[in-house]
């Protein structure tokens, strides 16, 4: 079962020096950098004080505390305190708010796995922790009291307690029936329960406010164009006005263009109806108060494919799509949409130090 890695495509020092190649604003004149420095940057949302945050998985570390990596034959990924969340509040005004998150990365802190996304609710702020892989690998860093593949809880002063394992959901109820494979990625909070999607095990899940992990979905497996099939691989999750739950799904490897699609379904959970499809590598998408899904995908042409570049589109209720933005767009992680009606986007997401978050006017 694939979780979120960029495995069998490139090496992380060929992804840096691509990364390097870019100016800080690129060829789509409309985006605005609007915080920069970043460590793998992913999904982000605004607080209750009007400030941004952005959750960065970090660079991991040189513990020996190490997870397997991301292809058996590869380096493990050793832990260290660099994950965090930043806030930014103003044009280049950021700083990182919540540190010494738990992260593991791989000797040139690329493809981290620590802090995946942060969203507000309950008088609190809430971070899901990233894992890529079996919750049995983690024994190690749990002996030693690091938490991967849980939920943290922050203070806004930058406290903060892991308080649920998420990931001890797939290990004990697999919804999807396959690979035992978890990594807790975008969080949505409502006033009732918290939602979160799992992209190792294909699953949307629900917190009570008892605390307790439901099953609301999982996704189909998706045909590939040599026979058989691949992981849904679902990454995101948001509610539309009406109270549906929309879910976009990256696709397992080989990522094929085309292969990914947007999904529905009730409030409280059933089968996922097909709504939109057509996408590649859905990794995020946000709903704005008009109904219209904005959804972004990480690479257009698939991980396997030359380019670099994701793309933003609108997706209206009617089913009416408009591309909003796409070159320059490099290895985006998440959107969010603020009260300005821009939308915020974070690129460079499996890059220490080079990811920055660009500001996209909706036309």
């Amino acid at each position: 079962m694939l979780t979120l890695r960029v495995r069998l495509v490139l090496g992380v020092a060929s992804l840096v020096a691509v990364a390097a190649s870019y100016a800080p604003l690129t060829a789509q004149s409309s985006m605005l950098v609007v915080a920069t420095g970043l460590d793998n940057p992913r999904g982000l949302s605004f607080g209750p004080d009007g400030a941004l945050y952005v959750a960065e998985a970090g660079r991991g570390g040189t513990s020996p505390l190490c997870l397997p990596g991301v292809d058996p034959s590869g380096p493990a990924r050793c832990l260290g305190p660099t994950g965090a969340v930043t806030r930014v509040s103003g044009l280049l005004v950021q700083r990182r708010v919540v540190t010494n998150l738990p992260s593991v990365a791989g000797p040139l802190g690329g493809q981290a796995q620590g802090p995946n996304d942060v969203d507000f609710g309950f008088g609190s702020m809430w971070i899901t922790l990233g894992l890529g892989g079996d919750p049995a690998s983690r024994a190690a860093l749990e002996a030693s009291g690091v938490r991967m593949g849980w939920l943290a809880r922050a203070s806004m002063n930058g406290d903060w307690s892991y308080q649920l394992d998420l990931a001890r959901f797939e290990a004990t109820a697999n919804p999807d029936g396959a690979q035992v494979d978890s990594n807790p990625f975008k969080l949505l909070l409502q006033p009732d329960r918290g939602i979160f999607v799992d992209a190792g095990a294909n699953a949307v899940n629900q917190i009570g406010t008892d605390l307790v992990i439901s099953n609301l979905a999982v996704l189909p497996d998706v045909p590939v164009p040599t026979g058989g099939t691949t992981d849904a691989v679902t990454t995101s999750v948001a509610a539309a006005p009406d109270g549906q739950l929309y879910i976009g799904q990256l696709t397992g490897f080989p990522f094929t263009p085309g292969a990914a699609s947007l999904w529905q379904m009730p409030s409280a959970g059933g089968t996922p109806v097909q709504v939109a499809t057509g996408f590649t590598m859905i990794i995020d998408l946000v709903i704005g108060s008009d109904g219209n899904a904005y959804v972004l995908e990480h690479d257009i042409d698939g991980l396997l494919g030359p380019g670099r570049d994701g793309r933003l589109t609108r997706v209206m209720p009617n089913g009416a799509r408009t591309e909003i933005a796409s070159a320059g767009l490099t290895w985006p992680g998440g959107v969010a949409i603020g009260a300005d009606r821009a939308l915020y986007v974070t690129r460079f997401s499996s890059l220490p130090a080079l990811g920055d978050v660009v500001r996209i006017p909706i036309p």
